[in-house]
């Protein structure tokens, strides 16, 4: 697998284990940012639930056991050492795999709403963050708001250079029209 080869092998010898850490590396390599959150009391159908509007905002969640997590997590060079703490309890992983925020944001909202799960930590472009660092994230804008807030920004300028000179143009108009009315009317 990799660095973590021999240690990987002794302290799991279970192949199921194996497979779950080796599709677990994969999964989280493809991850732009990762949520550890406290899942106990979330009843099955609120896991769907929150499974199906995490996939839609493009993340994924799983539950697995903290010690093959943490086995996978080092795999991918994350400061896991950082964290420790938040590796221990029913945890349930969200990896966000399109959009870093968006996943986040719906795993926030739906927590709120439903009191639960409760976020313990997580992970950006490697970097850790405790849970108020993951809250404040949730808390951000979309990249479609802020595109939408970009493109606003940008075409305001235009849209008043454009009736600056539409205005100019009426108003040669309107000359042009008294200069040809006052000129027919001679």
């Amino acid at each position: 697998c990799s660095p973590c080869e021999g240690f990987f092998y002794k302290s799991m010898p279970s192949q199921k284990n194996i497979q779950e850490v080796q599709e677990l590396t994969k999964k989280i390599s493809k991850a732009k940012s990762i949520v550890l959150a406290n899942y106990s009391g979330l009843s099955v159908g609120l896991q769907q639930t929150l499974r199906r509007i995490v996939k839609q905002a493009g993340g994924e969640l799983v539950v697995t056991k903290n010690s093959l997590l943490k086995i996978a997590v080092t795999e991918e060079k994350y400061p896991v050492n950082d964290l420790l703490d938040s590796f221990t309890g029913p945890t349930i992983t969200l990896l966000a795999y399109e959009d870093e925020i968006a996943p986040i944001k719906a795993l926030a909202e739906f927590a709120k709403e439903n009191k639960l799960p409760e976020i313990k930590a997580g992970f950006l472009n490697k970097d850790a963050l405790n849970k108020e660092q993951v809250e404040a994230l949730a808390k951000l804008p979309s990249k479609i708001e802020l595109l939408a807030t970009t493109v606003g920004t940008i075409k305001a300028p235009l849209t008043g250079f454009v009736n600056v000179l539409s205005g100019n143009l009426r108003n040669l108009v309107f000359a042009l029209k008294a200069i040809q009315t006052k000129k027919g009317g001679e």
